[in-house]
């Protein structure tokens, strides 16, 4: 049961992380395609662990330094949309599960199958 309340909260934070996010000033942040890809809430809701994907993969790094320090604004805005007792501590990483699979997907299609081959000389 507990679990399931995480999971909402989780769903939460990320929604209004993402609305959050918009509203940044930082030009690290603001210049960049930024996708909160999940959230990770320890169980007492101290700690929230982001995971966030980028389009530009070249700017990633400069756009998590100005994540996190953009984090106390963040935690602030979060605190006041959800009402809950703690507002979790922001803990951002890099996830390049996006990349991964587009890599993978490129690879995938890149592989010679010979189902090709086989249609081929059926046809002779």
């Amino acid at each position: 049961m507990a679990s399931n309340r995480i999971g909402r909260i989780n769903e939460e934070i990320q929604k209004e992380l993402s609305s959050a996010i918009r509203n940044l000033k930082d030009p690290r942040v603001q210049d960049t395609m930024i996708s909160i890809t999940r959230v990770e809430t320890t169980p007492d809701l101290r700690w929230a662990k982001v995971y966030v994907s980028f389009l530009d993969a070249s700017r990633a790094k400069d756009a998590v330094k100005g994540l996190k320090s953009a984090g106390g604004y963040l935690r602030r805005e979060l605190g006041r949309a959800l009402n809950l007792r703690y507002t979790p501590e922001l803990d951002w990483e890099l996830d390049d599960s996006i990349t991964y699979g587009a890599r993978m997907l490129a690879l995938i299609n890149s592989l010679d199958t010979g189902a090709e081959k086989d249609d081929v000389s059926d046809e002779s």
